[in-house]
């Protein structure tokens, strides 16, 4: 009998008709990681960096696994944690929303708090100092540095999204985080196609809303990332990427987060440049644990 890690993966593909009307050529899909049992697409990437501790033997049970994360990836962590029967330590901004924090604490995981004001890489810093004064207490998997999260969409999301679109895909969009779902996934798919275009989505300054992406030129860099495979980088304002959640939501019942509306915006903005294709991006969770941030609670423009 399986345990309930086997279920991350294999997400359904979904298709999108917010921009049908307007650009009737250009199919659009999306890949529902809020199916994944952690509810996020930070499944693929904690599972990933988990079992590749544990074939290297760096990860025992008398280890406590620890990172920094802004949610998503920490409620991977103390869910699989649960599972396999690890202590969690997590590392989160204090401005990350109630319902991460209640989600991590309901799966049993320890929350230590870092600067708000800091973001992602406060959390990162305080993290790194606190497996420095105990390196034998911690598994530190670093999910900004290890090659273990993209390999996990190398690995998985894109020879899903390569079968489920019949291998028809011809571009690429995805935001920026860790960067482990675009570095991942565009390199398999280009090793399929080099013609698949390829577009990373991330904040277009460092005083943003869009909670789960980096800023990219201001920011700690992931040592994962590189831009071999980005065929361009496109920088998202806020606003009209929560308009595209809320449109999305209220007119095809997909209630997503902010990153799926960045990932929508881009989505559009290609779209404009384009007589047919097939474009796939990434719908990373569901809105349902940014209802407190007040996404859904705004009206739409």
């Amino acid at each position: 009998m399986a345990d309930i890690t086997r279920l991350v993966g294999n997400t359904p593909l979904i298709r999108v008709r917010l921009f049908e009307k307007e650009y009737p050529n250009v199919e659009v899909h999306a890949k529902a990681e809020w199916f994944n049992p952690g509810g996020s697409v930070k499944d693929r990437a904690a599972l990933s960096m988990i079992e590749d501790g544990e074939r290297r033997g760096v990860l025992t049970s008398d280890r406590t696994i620890i990172d920094s994360t802004s949610g998503n990836t920490g409620i991977a962590y103390a869910l699989i944690g649960a599972a396999k029967g690890y202590r969690v330590k997590l590392v989160m901004p204090g401005n990350v929303s109630a319902e991460r924090k209640a989600l991590v604490t309901a799966y049993g995981a320890e929350i230590v708090y870092s600067d708000a004001g800091e973001g992602s890489d406060g959390a990162i810093r305080l993290v790194r100092e606190l497996v420095e004064k105990e390196p034998d207490r911690y598994f530190y998997p670093d999910q900004y540095s290890n090659p273990a999260n993209p390999q996990a969409h190398y690995d998985g999301t894109a020879l899903e999204i390569l079968e489920q679109t019949a291998g028809r895909i011809t571009h690429f969009i995805a935001g920026l985080g860790t960067t482990g779902t675009f570095v991942g996934t565009s390199r398999r798919l280009k090793e399929h196609n080099p013609a698949i275009r390829t577009i990373a989505v991330q904040p277009e300054d460092s005083f943003h809303g869009l909670e789960g992406l980096k800023h990219l030129p201001t920011a700690i860099v992931p040592k994962i990332w590189t831009s071999e495979f980005a065929d361009e980088v496109w920088g998202c304002p806020t606003e009209p990427a929560y308009d595209l959640a809320r449109e999305v939501a209220r007119t095809e019942g997909l209630l997503v987060g902010h990153s799926s509306g960045a990932a929508l915006w881009a989505v559009r903005r290609l779209a404009a440049s384009l007589e047919q294709a097939v474009v796939v991006t990434v719908f990373p969770d569901s809105g349902d644990r940014y209802l407190s941030t007040g996404l859904y609670g705004r009206k739409s423009s």
